[in-house]
C-alpha cells in the first residue's frame, strides 16, 4: 500500500510539472512574453534615444557656454593661467552633472552612484595627497599671482623664465634651454625672489684692482664703458663706488640700470669690457696668489 501511494505522488508530481510546462509554452504565454519583451525593449530602445539626444545637445550647450565665459574672462583683467583653470573647472562641472542626467535618464539610481564616486573619490584622495597639495599650491599661485608667465624667478638653487602655471607643476625654462619642473605644492611654501616682476633692473657688478692702482682713474674708465654701453638706460642713475677694502684687492662697484630683459646680455658685455680695459690702462687685477720669501 506505501509503494502504491508512493507511486501516485510522483505521478500527481509528474502531470503538475507537465501542465506548468505545457502552460508555460503555450501560444497565449509566449504572446504575452513577447509583448512584454516588445515593449521593454521599446522602452530601453526610447530610453537610449533620449539619453543621446540629452548628450548631443548637452555638448553643444556645454561648448556654446564654454566660449563665452572664456571670451568674457579674457577681456577681464585675470591671468591667463587663471582664466584657464577657471574655464576647465567649469567645464568638468559641467560634464559631470550632463553624465549623471544622462545615467538618470537610463533608469540608473544615481544615488548609489554618487555614494561609489564619493567613496572612490575619499580612497583617490588619501593616496593622492600629495598630488592634492599640488593642486592647492597651483590655486593658491594662479590667486595671488606671486610671479606669472614670462617673470624669471628664483627659487632656491632653481632659476629660470616661467614657461607655465600648471595645475599641478609649474615649468620653467633656464637661461641654457632646461626644463624645470617645480612642484606648485612646494613652489605656494618657498621664498620666491621674481626678478622679471619689474619692467627694469639694476646690474651690480663687482671688480677688484691692485692697492697699488689708481683708484680714480680705474672709476673714471668704468665710468666710460657703462656710458658707452647702448643697453644702459641713461636716464637711470650710474654709480662707481669703492665698496671694501678687502685682503688682496680694493674691490670696486658699478651699478647701472637696465632692461629686465636685455639684463644679462648688458651684465656680460660689460665684464667684458671691464677686463679689457683695464689691461689697456695698467689696471691690475689681482688674484689670490701666494708669496714666499726665501731667507739666507
Amino acid at each position: 500500500m506505501q509503494f502504491l501511494g508512493l507511486v501516485a505522488d510522483a505521478a500527481t508530481t509528474i502531470q503538475d510539472e507537465t501542465q506548468q510546462i505545457t502552460k508555460f509554452f503555450s501560444i497565449a504565454h509566449l504572446k504575452s512574453l513577447l509583448n512584454e519583451l516588445g515593449n521593454w525593449s521599446v522602452s530601453l530602445v526610447g530610453k537610449i534615444i533620449i539619453a543621446v539626444l540629452i548628450w548631443g545637445i548637452g555638448k553643444k550647450i556645454i561648448r556654446l557656454i564654454d566660449k563665452l565665459v572664456k571670451k568674457m574672462l579674457d577681456r577681464s583683467s585675470l591671468d591667463k593661467g587663471v582664466v584657464n583653470f577657471a574655464v576647465s573647472v567649469l567645464k568638468f562641472v559641467m560634464y559631470a552633472v550632463l553624465v549623471m542626467i544622462v545615467v538618470d535618464k537610463l533608469g540608473f539610481q544615481t544615488t548609489s552612484l554618487l555614494t561609489l564616486f564619493g567613496s572612490a573619490a575619499l580612497a583617490i584622495g588619501m593616496s593622492l595627497q600629495g598630488s592634492l597639495s599640488n593642486f592647492a599650491g597651483g590655486i593658491l599661485i594662479l590667486i595671488f599671482k606671486p610671479f606669472k608667465v614670462g617673470d624669471y624667478i628664483i627659487v632656491g638653487d632653481k632659476e629660470g623664465t616661467v614657461k607655465s602655471i600648471e595645475i599641478l607643476y609649474t615649468r620653467l625654462i633656464t637661461i641654457d634651454n632646461k626644463v624645470i619642473m617645480l612642484p606648485n605644492g612646494s613652489l605656494s611654501n618657498s621664498s620666491i625672489v621674481n626678478v622679471g616682476a619689474e619692467n627694469t633692473r639694476r646690474i651690480d657688478i663687482e671688480i677688484g684692482i691692485g692697492y697699488s692702482s689708481d683708484i680714480p682713474k680705474a672709476k673714471k674708465l668704468l665710468e666710460e664703458v657703462i656710458n658707452k654701453e647702448n643697453g644702459v638706460l641713461k636716464e637711470k642713475e650710474v654709480l662707481v663706488v669703492v665698496k671694501s677694502l678687502d685682503e688682496s684687492c680694493v674691490t670696486l662697484e658699478t651699478r647701472a640700470w637696465v632692461n629686465t630683459s636685455d639684463y644679462w646680455n648688458v651684465r656680460f658685455d660689460l665684464l667684458e669690457k671691464y677686463k679689457n680695459i683695464f689691461d689697456e690702462n695698467g689696471i691690475e687685477i689681482p688674484f689670490n696668489q701666494l708669496d714666499v720669501h726665501m731667507k739666507q
